[in-house]
């Protein structure tokens, strides 16, 4: 693989990235256990620590921090502590300038996971996925016009938390074509129509199965055509796992193996994956050259335990142990 990463991970620094959707802040609650509780048949799990990570749409934006690109991260959060526990894991990503709208009629998006002796016990939801007001998405829209100037691409997360309602979606993708902005979409299955026309549709594997699944497009491989022709986007990319990942672009299909080493948690591996293929394809990669290394970012981000972004250096050490480069 004919790739300069060095002179490309300088490239990344120079790229003006938006990245708009749902914010999630993850929690982490570390444990041990010793004994079953009297009142249940459960664990009991004694606390050693707490941490918290930013998730969903602000995990993208630390990928592309950690990247080198300059980022604007736009979106819904509660007017409460867990809003400010989620800004203060900004304080040292000097390239990630935040715009956060306030809703006081929910909570921020909390996916609190409790680990006991290394391994996840269960997982603990705070959320109303309910559409955000007519007043909220006027302000995120008037967010959204005040910080995508000067930006060389768009990214979209959607994880149907109601905080991308379709009227936001439709304004995004006019303005991207108006000024010929490539918009990067992750998508849900409630409002993958109104992502046509976009650069990059990314839907894993049982996002893929649920939209298609009323249509008459056959099986994958041959399916995923279909779809692409329908959806209307310039590449699709099937995220598939364990099976790597499935390219779709002109009329070309490539299957691209999984090159992960140890896996001990795939979260956030498809942030890492639309992250690092759109700041790629920014810099005038081919789709087949930013999908494989997505495929490798992602790879090196489910060896570690919890939501990892990943770094221009752990990109450059997965990509020299693959190709033998220095």
């Amino acid at each position: 693989m004919q790739i300069d990463i060095n002179r490309l991970s300088r490239e990344y620094a120079e790229k003006n990235i938006l990245v708009i959707g749902d914010i999630i802040l993850d929690a982490y609650i570390y444990g041990k256990v010793d004994r079953i509780s009297q009142e249940a048949p459960v664990p009991i799990v004694a606390i050693d620590r707490k941490k918290f990570k930013p998730g969903g749409a602000a995990n993208v934006a630390l990928n592309l921090s950690g990247l080198g690109a300059n980022v604007q991260l736009l979106g819904v959060t509660g007017d409460d502590g867990n809003a400010e526990e989620l800004q203060n894991c900004f304080q040292e990503s000097e390239n990630i300038q935040l715009h956060l709208v306030k809703d006081k009629s929910r909570p921020t998006i909390v996916k609190t996971r409790i680990i006991a002796d290394g391994k996840q016990v269960v997982r603990l939801d705070e959320e109303i996925t309910s559409e955000i007001s007519s007043l909220l998405i006027e302000e995120l829209i008037k967010a959204f016009n005040e910080s995508c100037k000067n930006i060389d691409g768009i990214i979209i997360e959607d994880y149907n938390k109601g905080s991308l309602p379709k009227e936001i979606i439709s304004h995004i993708i006019n303005h991207s074509s108006e000024h010929e902005i490539p918009v990067y979409v992750d998508p849900k299955y409630d409002n993958y129509e109104c992502f046509k026309g976009v650069r990059l549709f990314k839907p894993n594997l049982i996002e893929y199965n649920a939209i298609v699944r009323n249509k008459q497009f056959g099986s994958l491989p041959n399916s995923g055509f279909k779809f692409k022709e329908f959806i209307d986007s310039d590449i699709l990319l099937l995220t598939m796992g364990a099976d790597g990942m499935s390219l779709y672009h002109n009329d070309q299909h490539n299957q691209i193996p999984t090159k992960a080493r140890n896996v001990y948690d795939v979260s956030g591996a498809g942030d890492t994956v639309i992250a690092t293929f759109a700041i790629n394809d920014l810099c005038g990669l081919d789709p087949l050259e930013s999908s494989t290394i997505a495929n490798l970012a992602a790879g090196r981000v489910c060896e570690e335990i919890g939501v990892f972004p990943i770094s221009v250096d752990s990109l450059k050490e997965i990509f020299s142990h693959h190709y033998n480069m220095d």
